[in-house]
């Protein structure tokens, strides 16, 4: 069955402003009903986060009464330099920042192109540890570091900050734009997975 994630990452902000931005918009969910105060074990991958709150259903596109009967149903904030990821599958394709040239990462039966992972695996495992890995596009010879790369279906997202919603309904459009206004107007990719 798995469980359902929708993650908004805020792809600008710095790891100095993640914390100040992270109790800014908590605050604005908790004052508008969306999340609860209270912190509790609602989540995956944490010991704690926020279930939802009275109006949550104003924040997606089809509201489920019965969100509150699930166990993992909260909002769980990542602060931190962190790889952010769509879950289960593989990365189908990424397009090199500087020529715009696609380049699928997955054949026409969905499994990996493993010469072509492998130019991005480990730039895309050390960048939570700091690192900045170059990698060169195969088109144009050019270099630009994993982060800068656009990855199809944003199958991931690099950032200090990220706000990952336990099996709600779709959110809706105007709640994420929203969500972007209160980060500062910053680009923000919204992730949607399952485990």
């Amino acid at each position: 069955m798995g469980d359902w994630f929708q993650t908004i990452v805020d792809t600008e902000a710095t790891s100095g402003e993640a914390q100040g931005l992270a109790a800014n918009v908590l605050d604005w969910l908790i004052a508008d009903g969306f999340i609860s105060a209270e912190r509790t074990d609602c989540v995956l991958g944490a010991d704690a986060g926020h279930a939802p709150g009275t109006r949550y259903g104003e924040a997606v596109e089809d509201p489920d009464p019965e969100l509150v009967n699930v166990w993992s149903n909260g909002l769980h904030v990542a602060v931190g330099r962190t790889v952010f990821d769509a879950g289960q599958g593989e990365p189908s394709a990424v397009t090199c920042p500087h020529c715009a040239t696609e380049m699928p990462l997955v054949d026409e039966h969905w499994s990996p192109i493993e010469e072509r992972w492998a130019r991005f695996e480990d730039a895309v495992g050390s960048w939570a540890e700091g690192h900045d890995e170059p990698v060169a596009c195969p088109s144009c010879d050019r270099t630009a570091p994993v982060h800068t790369w656009r990855w199809a279906d944003d199958y991931f997202a690099f950032g200090h900050l990220g706000f990952t919603f336990w099996n709600w309904p779709t959110l809706r459009p105007e709640f994420v734009v929203d969500f972007s206004r209160r980060l500062g107007g910053h680009r923000t990719v919204l992730l949607e997975g399952k485990l």
